[in-house]
């Protein structure tokens, strides 16, 4: 059963109402805390990082724009189409701090910095950023290559069932960032850290991030569940299941550590030394670079094929 174009169109208008409406909320708050008195935002003292006061009305009112002009276009403008996946990642490296307070709460612990309209606002800046990648998403479709169903530009007949050689390495150099984040850990020390039952968690859970998952990406065993596996082996493994993580852990840490990094350059205080620093977010942003990578190969490789041309 195929959706009929105007359906189609009807979904995207929809799409464009939702990110002018987040833009005229978040924005209309955003400017009500840089003309007015913003709150105090507990300990940590802000909201977003970087894009702050008047740059972030400015963001709100860029995004709303953007969402009009990829709506309104029927051409392929690749220009167009970067400002908006760089407008919809300064969002997203805006609201950085989100990273850690998800992650707090996988591990049931909100953490000392952690404040609710703070991490309010981290959400509905995320929420911004993700509402202008759909709308980008749907704008590359709808207007690149040559199959009005899915406009996909490789050959057809041209899909691949193996990992690309650029996927396997930006895999191997995910877990070689994690190795390198222990290896920095290990010279300063672990003292303290191994008692804490979050910690010990946190480090689990980065095993698991920074290991299984970009080599489960570019491996049958990422596809196809293993033998080892009770009641799942020989079945197929949701897309989403590694595809969600892959892209949201990826994108979270490049933001996050890539900000933490700017902040390194500008001279922020620290417990720790600036060699530790720059080892560590380096080898960070590695690994978050590397999954985004292997993550897009995944989806390029799983995907179903188009019903209309095939590919």
């Amino acid at each position: 059963m195929t959706t009929s174009a105007p359906a189609v169109r009807e979904a995207g208008h929809g799409l464009t109402y939702a990110v002018l409406g987040w833009a005229v909320a978040y924005g209309g708050v955003r400017l009500a805390w840089t003309v007015g008195e913003a709150p105090e935002f507990g300990r940590f003292g802000t909201d977003l990082l970087g894009f702050t006061g008047w740059w972030s009305v400015a963001m709100c009112v860029a995004a709303g724009v953007l969402a009009v002009a990829l709506d309104r276009l029927v051409v392929w403008r690749p220009v167009l189409a970067a400002v908006a996946w760089v407008t919809a990642g300064a969002l997203v490296a805006a609201a950085a701090i989100l990273l850690p307070e998800l992650v707090g709460f996988l591990l049931f612990t909100v953490g000392p910095y952690f404040d609710a309209p703070a991490f309010a606002s981290r959400l509905g800046c995320v929420t911004g950023a993700v509402l202008l990648g759909l709308a980008t998403a749907r704008y590359q479709r709808r207007t690149r290559g040559d199959c009005p169903d899915c406009c996909r530009t490789v050959r057809p007949g041209l899909r691949r069932s193996t990992p690309a050689w650029w996927a396997r390495w930006a895999a191997y150099a995910a877990v070689a960032g994690l190795v390198a984040r222990f290896a920095a850990q290990a010279v300063v020390g672990f003292d303290g850290l191994t008692d804490d039952a979050t910690m010990v968690g946190l480090m689990i859970g980065m095993v698991l991030a920074g290991v299984l998952l970009p080599l489960a990406l570019v491996h049958h065993w990422g596809e196809v569940w293993p033998g080892w596996v009770p009641l799942l082996a020989g079945r197929m493994i949701p897309r989403l299941l590694l595809l969600v993580p892959g892209f949201g852990l990826g994108t979270g840490i490049v933001a996050y550590f890539g900000m933490g990094m700017v902040q390194v350059v500008s001279g922020s205080e620290s417990e720790f030394s600036d060699a530790f620093l720059w080892v560590a977010m380096s080898a960070y942003s590695i690994l978050g670079l590397g999954l985004v990578a292997a993550s897009s190969d995944y989806h390029l490789r799983t995907r179903r094929p188009c019903g209309t041309c095939g590919r």
